[in-house]
């Protein structure tokens, strides 16, 4: 089904409200805010939202803004003409992303595991990041795999009260909103972990 332009500015503002507040979540207020038609039919990139209602059914829309917004560096200062001029690149990539994250989720814990084991890489020393973090800090780790071990593993609860920097409590925010759009069969997940730890087991 397809949405009408004000629907689809909307669904962009909330996702915003989503990823840059903490007092505010996509699915507790369905996806409303307080943008009115008169503010929208005033902003010159209404075109943009108009032709999204066209290209895009509910759905697709949805998964379009909430993959540029993951996929910039700050929520916060992420300006809509980055969106317009690069967010289909950035969502085609997304799509392709999400669609092999049992297999991307592999790959990010394997060279982990090996190197430092599952425990080790979620240890706090001294009060210094862990390396999971670090690791997710310089790419080698990806948001995706931080969503999917903290619905298997809950350790950013623990974190927040550990780590008390600026970075963490943005990395931390990241990870909680973007885990209501990270959906996983938790036991597939574990079976990878459980096979890359089998594996650091043979090679040790």
């Amino acid at each position: 089904m397809s949405m009408a332009p004000f629907d689809v500015y909307q669904t962009y503002l909330a996702l915003k409200n989503h990823f840059t507040k903490s007092s505010y979540n996509f699915y507790k207020y369905n996806g409303k805010t307080r943008a009115s038609l008169k503010t929208f039919y005033k902003r010159k990139d209404r075109f943009f939202f108009e032709r999204l209602s066209r290209q895009k059914n509910n759905e697709e829309v949805l998964n379009f803004f909430v993959s540029n917004f993951v996929s910039c560096s700050n929520p916060q200062s992420f300006w809509i003409g980055d969106i317009i001029n690069n967010g289909e690149s950035i969502y085609q990539n997304w799509l392709s992303k999400t669609k092999n994250l049992e297999n991307n989720f592999e790959s990010d814990l394997k060279p982990l595991i090996l190197e430092y084991g599952l425990k080790d890489s979620f240890k706090i020393v001294n009060q210094k990041h862990p390396v999971i973090l670090k690791k997710f800090l310089v790419n080698e780790v990806s948001l995706e795999s931080l969503v999917i071990l903290n619905k298997l593993y809950k350790f950013v609860n623990y974190y927040d009260d550990k780590l008390t920097d600026p970075i963490w409590e943005f990395v931390s925010l990241r990870i909680k909103k973007y885990s209501d759009f990270i959906i996983i069969e938790p036991e597939k997940f574990r079976e990878i972990i459980n096979t890359c730890i089998n594996n650091e087991s043979v090679v040790g």
